[in-house]
């Protein structure tokens, strides 16, 4: 009796701390509350695992239970041997052909959404025509993510803004290890390597909103604070954000005289690591609408303490093993605070993380983001045109010819 009460206490032990840690993570940070259409195929997979687990489990568990009920031991004869079934090829067949058949089920849906989630193809629109495809080089590195939005002169670092309803397609690579990107509300993770190969994946927001992402990839010492965000807004606020970022050219003065001082500052001491407008990728995050940001870093409160703490320690507490440590500037607390108090007005646009959520549903094709390709759309058509016109008159005078 001892022992079964020792064991007892283990198991429920076992259970109470099962409980307890399944309650572990964030909410906002969770495959199992999908809003794209890639989280949407990969939670419809778990779940179809589960079931085809508990249904095993169940089956299992009916014939054991029937098995110690029906066959146990017997006082009154203690010798019984219950039939055996051993080469019975009716149950040999049964219990091979149901696995294979579970294992069909959840085989054959996975790899078509394997498929589906590795197409990278254009989008067709209703009369079959492939529409113009948004493009978003990522880059990782330690620790922290650039964006650049391919043919539109935007680059920023961080936050990620994209279309609701509206296929985005990422050219990925690493400048220095590897990392994983990985916003589990909206698709799976993807590796992002160092070696020169690019990988592809697409993102489809179905609602607007903040999405967390994180870096799934061991990647140093504040791997687990390698943060990001991904921004879903309307199509129509997406097209004004764009429009803002292009605006941004970093020559743009500041009202109050102190953030003047502190962008002359930022220019001699930060703009060989940081950049401001669509600056290629530096060694440094793109700090273009640095205002906007509801975390600094990724992880930690934005606010000008934090920020000035950062600037003078360099991050080296707030995230170990970051490139700022080996910068070579030394600041006075003064102008610390002057360049933070320069890098929180930079806000080009109205459309913020903040707003994300606003209930404002601006509906558009983004057709105004590529305007070069309609520009070459429309000379096609007018040379086509061109052409149908001679054809004509080279017709008509061949007919005039005829009667004659």
């Amino acid at each position: 009796m001892k022992g079964w009460m020792s064991k007892f206490k283990a198991v429920f032990a076992l259970v109470v701390l099962a409980l307890v840690l399944s309650g572990c993570g964030e909410p906002f940070l969770s495959a199992l509350q999908p809003k794209g259409e890639g989280a949407e195929m990969i939670y419809d997979l778990m779940i179809l695992s589960i079931v085809i687990m508990l249904f095993v489990f169940v089956v299992v568990i009916v014939i054991y239970t029937f098995v110690i009920i029906k066959y146990r031991q017997k006082k009154q004869d203690p010798d019984f041997i219950p039939k055996q079934t051993e080469g019975n090829h009716a149950l040999e067949t049964l219990w091979t052909v149901i696995p294979i058949i579970l294992l069909l089920i959840l085989a054959v849906p996975t790899v078509q959404y394997t498929f589906a989630l590795a197409d990278t193809s254009p989008e067709v629109n209703e009369e079959g025509e492939e529409q113009d495809s948004l493009w978003v080089n990522v880059t990782g590195a330690q620790y922290w993510w650039h964006f650049e939005y391919d043919g539109l002169e935007v680059s920023t670092s961080q936050e990620l803004y994209i279309p609701t309803d509206r296929r985005v397609y990422l050219s990925m690579s690493s400048q220095d290890v590897i990392h994983s990107f990985w916003v589990p509300s909206i698709n799976g993770k993807m590796d992002v390597n160092p070696t020169g190969n690019t990988n592809e994946m697409t993102l489809l927001a179905q609602e607007e909103g903040v999405y967390w992402g994180k870096c799934a990839e061991l990647c140093g010492p504040s791997h687990s604070i390698m943060d990001f965000k991904v921004v879903a807004v309307s199509p129509g606020e997406f097209e004004e954000w764009v429009q803002d970022m292009q605006q941004v050219t970093g020559e743009e003065t500041p009202e109050s005289a102190t953030a003047q001082e502190g962008q002359e500052l930022f220019a001699d001491n930060c703009m060989s690591c940081h950049a401001i407008g669509a600056d290629p990728n530096k060694i440094g995050p793109n700090l273009t609408n640095f205002g906007d940001r509801t975390k600094l870093a990724g992880v930690v409160d934005y606010n000008k303490e934090n920020l000035v703490e950062w600037i003078q320690t360099k991050g080296e507490e707030m995230k170990p093993g970051n490139h700022m440590m080996d910068a070579g500037y030394e600041l006075e607390d003064e102008e610390a605070e002057k360049i933070a108090e320069y890098l929180m007005g930079l806000s080009p646009s109205d459309i913020t993380t903040e707003n994300a959520e606003d209930s404002v549903y601006k509906d558009s094709d983004l057709s105004s983001l590529f305007p070069e390709e309609e520009e070459e759309e429309g000379e096609q058509s007018e040379d086509e045109e061109d052409g149908e016109e001679s054809d004509e008159e080279g017709s008509s005078e061949d007919e005039e010819n005829d009667e004659e």
